[in-house]
């Protein structure tokens, strides 16, 4: 059997055609196109509503992104149990700070090993707070993670039997220093402004034990 993996609220990001086109086996999963009018997703281009939109790009061959990719409605915070233990790996890019709580993200990432086979792989990245240890946004349409919040993913994860990486380096180049301040500019920017807050994305590496 080959490869597979699990996209989640994949919108149009590329992943899924260049894991495709290097011969992996995609269920791709984002809101039902409803849901995500009502979050704004829509509106924003930022939800795709037919398989052929998320290989814009042409990363893989048309034929063979049929043969590989499929979509399936899911919502993070509810994830089917049909995924159990069905994947090699998964990935969510800055997707779980949309979840409504900063403990609704947590609980997913958790959720989401239950879908990899024993020692697969979970990369999820998300909004993280460079500015302040303790002050953040929290029960809101995008929350921001401090690293008292990251850390305790960590600590739960290898509580149990999970291996993480992390690296918290934020960076000392001129473009690590740089911050994006709404409107904000077409250029690519590692950290904004957003409301009082410095961000930048920050990820999860996990592999799910392999006892389980």
């Amino acid at each position: 059997m080959g490869v597979s993996g699990l996209g989640f609220a994949v919108g149009i990001e590329p992943l899924s055609s260049l894991f495709a086109a290097r011969g992996v086996d995609i269920t791709a999963t984002d809101l039902a196109t409803e849901e995500a009018k009502k979050i704004g997703w829509v509106n924003t281009n930022e939800h795709a509503s037919e398989l052929s939109a998320l290989n814009k790009r042409n990363l893989c061959d048309p034929a063979i992104f049929h043969e590989r990719v499929k979509f399936q409605v899911c919502d993070m915070n509810h994830i089917p149990q049909t995924f159990t233990g069905k994947f090699d790996f998964v990935w969510s890019a800055c997707a779980f700070e949309h979840l409504g709580s900063i403990k609704h993200g947590q609980e997913f990432v958790y959720n989401s090993i239950h879908c990899l086979k024993p020692g697969g792989i979970a990369v999820h990245t998300t909004e993280y707070n460079v500015s302040s240890k303790t002050d953040t946004v929290d029960n809101e349409g995008t929350v921001i993670y401090r690293q008292c919040d990251i850390q305790e993913m960590i600590d739960t994860l290898r509580h149990q039997s999970h291996s993480v990486e992390m690296d918290w380096d934020e960076g000392e180049e001129p473009a690590d220093k740089y911050i994006d301040i709404a409107p904000y500019s077409s250029d690519v920017h590692l950290k904004l402004q957003l409301g009082k807050y410095v961000t930048t994305s920050i990820g999860l590496v996990i592999q799910k034990n392999f006892d389980s």
